[in-house]
């Protein structure tokens, strides 16, 4: 059987980096070799695309010694034009030689420049097809404030919120005092463009807020300001599925906050105490697959494509929708594969049916 050659993309210039290199670790580990040959490409966080060894074990997610894309002098170049798939790698000495052609680009990259549409834009003007969601469903997942938006247009609730920008809170610090009164104690503050948790704060007093404001600008130019959501947080897994069929979506995963103010960087990574990941979480079917329709529909609405994890809240008056990630967290152990897990598809199954359903969408426009 002739193997699909597949790119292996990670690392990055955001703040995610790290997570990234973890990701992809499970991905070299667990992914069937009889029916794929990996290239892994690792982004340095200055941007530098090189070629990595094929090597599981240099990307474990170490909370001591967290990974990350070393630059070593080689240099990827992607093809000239869209008539070829040929990728070619200068090395530390000057040498240049072929990776030969790429079939598919698996990007498991979080955050800016490459979950956000950069990175997708440059591998469709190369022609190059890949995992996930194209450039608008990227861009539009990556931005909490223009996601909630489409969202709360397609008919779906979302946790309420108010959006400041840097020059605002520059000219104006008043208005995220105004938000914060609007919202009501206790408030999140979170950076627009940013995922698992960087740069979050929950701020119970006004006295916090511009610190929170200022933690979050760190990370984006633009910063949300939630009203907390009382509910069960849940989560649930989609799939994207070949042309002309429905996206699919798994059992759902509970996150149940015991000891900790919120889901943060810590204990989704870092293996913090005071929180516990239940899945599946004990929904009834009938709950379940309201939830399931509600994902399918936020995924839809984006024009998702791929993969996708839809965090809710199930309060009294049912379900809010908080977050819609269009490259969740991937690693062995994280919400997104756990859900499949459970829904009979094994972390090996699910890399391959992620390959082949982005191997048959082929190149996307758009």
């Amino acid at each position: 059987m002739t193997r699909l050659r597949v790119a292996v993309l990670f690392g990055g210039r955001s703040s995610e980096h790290s997570i990234s290199c973890a990701t992809a670790g499970g991905v070299l580990h667990a992914i069937d070799r009889d029916r794929f040959e990996v290239i892994p490409i690792g982004i340095t966080r200055d941007g530098a695309f090189t070629l990595e060894a094929d090597d599981p074990s240099r990307f474990a997610l170490d909370p001591a010694h967290m990974p990350e894309v070393v630059d070593n002098g080689t240099r990827v170049h992607w093809p000239e034009s869209s008539t070829s798939r040929e990728v070619t790698v200068t090395a530390a000495d000057g040498r240049v030689t072929s990776l030969g052609d790429i079939d598919i680009v698996f990007p498991i990259l979080h955050g800016p420049f490459g979950e956000d549409g950069t990175l997708q834009g440059l591998l469709e003007l190369v022609g190059l097809p890949y995992v996930g969601s194209g450039v608008l469903a990227s861009a539009l997942g990556m931005h909490k404030h223009f996601a909630k938006t489409v969202l709360q247009g397609a008919g779906i609730a979302v946790a309420p919120w108010r959006t400041l920008t840097a020059r605002q809170w520059a000219e104006s610090p008043d208005a995220a005092r105004e938000a914060f009164t609007a919202l009501g104690a206790p408030v999140f503050v979170k950076p627009a463009r940013a995922g698992s948790s960087v740069g979050v704060s929950k701020v119970t007093v006004e006295a916090d807020l511009a610190a929170a404001v200022e933690t979050a600008l760190a990370e984006d130019d633009v910063v949300l300001i939630e009203g907390m959501v009382v509910g069960r947080e849940v989560e649930i897994a989609v799939l994207g599925g070949r042309p002309g069929e429905p996206a699919r979506a798994s059992v759902a995963g509970e996150v149940v906050v015991t000891g900790r103010d919120f889901y943060d960087f810590e204990a989704k990574y870092l293996a913090a105490p005071g929180v516990d990941l239940i899945c599946p979480a004990d929904l009834g079917d009938e709950r379940l697959a309201e939830m399931a329709d509600l994902a399918i529909r936020a995924f839809e609405a984006i024009g998702a494509e791929g993969l996708a994890r839809v965090d809710f809240f199930l309060t009294d008056d049912g379900f809010v929708i908080n977050e819609l990630n269009t490259m969740p967290g991937f690693t062995p152990i994280s919400m997104f594969p756990t859900c499949w897990l459970n829904s009979g598809l094994s972390y090996p199954e699910l890399i391959t049916e992620l390959i082949e359903v982005g191997y048959a969408r082929g190149i996307r426009v758009g």
